[in-house]
């Protein structure tokens, strides 16, 4: 008797300290819910990539791609410069696409006209951070480069009647995880600076305050290399 009258007495106190056991451990549930959610962990910020290419680029983080040049690489003449917002989280490993117009494998242009040769490309990029608003990259020697296409490799083609029977190309697929942290080193070397005056840039170029360490990168060869894939690795701050 005197066992079920305790009981009956203590049981609302019972009650209580089961539910605000239930209620802390939903919200320990919780917390580390989002904490997974979150994951890999790093807090996320909003960052502002500024690029100009000739003639086309996507651009990549973390292998992720946030955005590509608005106009298609099928335009025969495009140089404008656009700018992508993006959320990721430190570190970044941030990737580029960049293509230059051919008309085809022959990795020539106007063809069957008086204007028909070897075109080039050309691009320039830098990234900031939106909550601090500092630069936390721009394209450099320092930046990693990999040629997936070229062509013509015989250049002096560029006279032909025929050029897609007399162009000679090579044409490699992209890595897998190219864009990813820890990516594959191998075939990469170091992208190539150029000066304004040897890309030849052109509209949109101008439109962008470009910071004074930004340069105009590509492959080893301006007018042979087609389509270049382009990375760096930024540490947190």
């Amino acid at each position: 008797m005197f066992s079920r009258s305790l009981k009956a007495k203590r049981s609302p106190v019972l009650r209580c300290a089961v539910a605000l056991g239930l209620a802390l451990m939903a919200a320990a549930t919780l917390a580390t819910t989002s904490a997974v959610a979150g994951q890999p962990g790093a807090k996320t910020s909003t960052f502002t990539a500024e690029v100009w290419a000739d003639n086309w680029f996507a651009l990549y983080i973390n292998g992720k791609k946030v955005g590509e040049d608005s106009v298609p690489i099928t335009t025969e003449r495009s140089f404008n410069a656009e700018k992508i917002t993006f959320t990721a989280s430190y570190p970044l490993t941030i990737g580029l696409m960049a293509k230059d117009y051919t008309e085809n494998a022959s990795g020539l242009e106007y063809i069957g006209t008086d204007r028909q040769q070897i075109g080039d490309g050309g691009i320039i990029a830098q990234v900031r951070d939106n909550k601090t608003g500092k630069v936390i990259t721009v394209t450099n020697a320092a930046w990693q480069a990999l040629v997936l296409s070229k062509a013509p490799l015989n250049p002096s083609c560029v006279t032909s009647s025929n050029p897609t029977v007399d162009c000679k190309s090579s044409t490699i697929a992209a890595p897998a995880n190219w864009s990813k942290s820890g990516a594959s080193t191998t075939g990469w070397t170091n992208a190539s600076v150029y000066t304004p005056a040897q890309v030849g840039v052109k509209e949109g170029y101008a439109l962008i305050t470009w910071n004074p360490a930004a340069k105009l990168i590509w492959g080893s060869n301006l007018e042979l290399d087609n389509t270049v894939l382009l990375r760096t690795n930024i540490k947190a701050p």
